[in-house]
């Protein structure tokens, strides 16, 4: 799959009403977004803000950043490669905590997690319980969130074989294993493409209430540029509006463009966009983190020894939006 750095550029009609006067040139915020991963229907939003315009209206100039399986979101960041990204909490406030990272949490695209254990219909795993003596593929950088998972539901994790997993379905197919951990909101449309029949539970449904596609900055960023990153809230969280208008509108038109190289079908792409809508929509916005499902991710987190608290969350853009 192709993981590599895009840009979009759109003007719009409004954009173009609202040109400067003769004599003045408008000076656009450049402003960088890594991704969490290859382009697909995870980041539909902020497709269709570029799209559109959206950021450009708010005078800001966005170059996005695909990831991938060998990115470390949180390493742009670090980095300077990019001002802001999307990444998993979990991993946000390791980075935080044990490596004395100054990072932020400042919004969380998923309001609840599409992760969850996928298996075969014809051998469903449907609880926590089911994976006891079973062999589950799981992504070494979520081993962290799979081992919580067991944890929080008592079981020992001794009793569930854990092995590497690269993002292929084959070997659940060919019953080398007996789950992945995987999105949930696109998996099953592949195993389903293979001939087979998937089931899947999320693991935010059995005590494990994290947020995912935290949006993060660095302090500093936080600091200097509090304008600029609220100008993108608000753009992004048009674009989403947008999307969640009609979840079949915009996956095509993306074809030969966001979606271009990643080998995956637009009918994949249009599975993903709607299984998600519920896991991102919120009364009060994308992005939203309330007081108490802060309280319950930070629950989760402490008691699998990963020290969570309300420091590493701000949500005081939201306000802003």
């Amino acid at each position: 799959m192709q993981a590599s750095r895009r840009q979009f550029l759109a003007t719009s009609a409004a954009l173009a009403s609202a040109a400067p006067l003769a004599g003045w040139s408008q000076t656009m915020a450049k402003l960088t977004m890594q991704a969490a991963w290859v382009n697909d229907a995870e980041f539909m939003g902020y497709f269709i803000a570029m799209d559109k315009g959206y950021y450009k209206a708010e005078g800001l100039e966005l170059t996005y950043l695909s990831g991938g399986p060998d990115v470390i979101p949180e390493a742009s960041l670090l980095s300077k490669k990019a001002d802001l990204c999307l990444t998993t909490v979990e991993t946000a406030i390791k980075a935080i905590t044990e490596q004395k990272a100054p990072l932020v949490i400042i919004g969380a695209q998923y309001q609840k997690n599409p992760v969850g254990i996928v298996s075969l219909a014809s051998k469903p795993l449907k609880k926590p319980q089911d994976l006891i003596g079973k062999t589950i593929a799981v992504p070494p950088v979520n081993r962290l969130t799979v081992e919580a998972m067991l944890k929080l539901n008592g079981i020992d994790k001794s009793k569930v074989k854990i092995v590497p997993y690269a993002y292929d379905p084959t070997p659940l197919i060919k019953g080398e294993i007996d789950g992945s951990l995987d999105f949930t909101t696109n998996v099953p449309f592949t195993i389903k493409s293979l001939g087979k029949d998937a089931a899947s539970f999320l693991l935010a449904d059995f005590k494990l209430p994290l947020f995912n596609d935290v949006l993060v900055v660095t302090k500093d960023t936080l600091k200097t540029r509090r304008k600029d990153i609220v100008a993108f809230m608000r753009a992004s969280r048009k674009g989403w509006d947008e999307n969640f208008k009609d979840t079949a509108a915009y996956p095509p038109k993306f074809k030969d463009t966001w979606f271009k190289g990643t080998g995956r079908s637009v009918e994949n792409e249009l599975y993903f966009n709607q299984a998600q809508k519920s896991l991102i929509t919120h009364p009060k916005g994308v992005f939203t983190m309330t007081d108490e499902a802060i309280a319950n991710c930070i629950a989760a987190l402490n008691a699998v020894n990963v020290k969570a608290d309300k420091s590493h969350f701000d949500t005081s853009l939201l306000k802003e939006i």
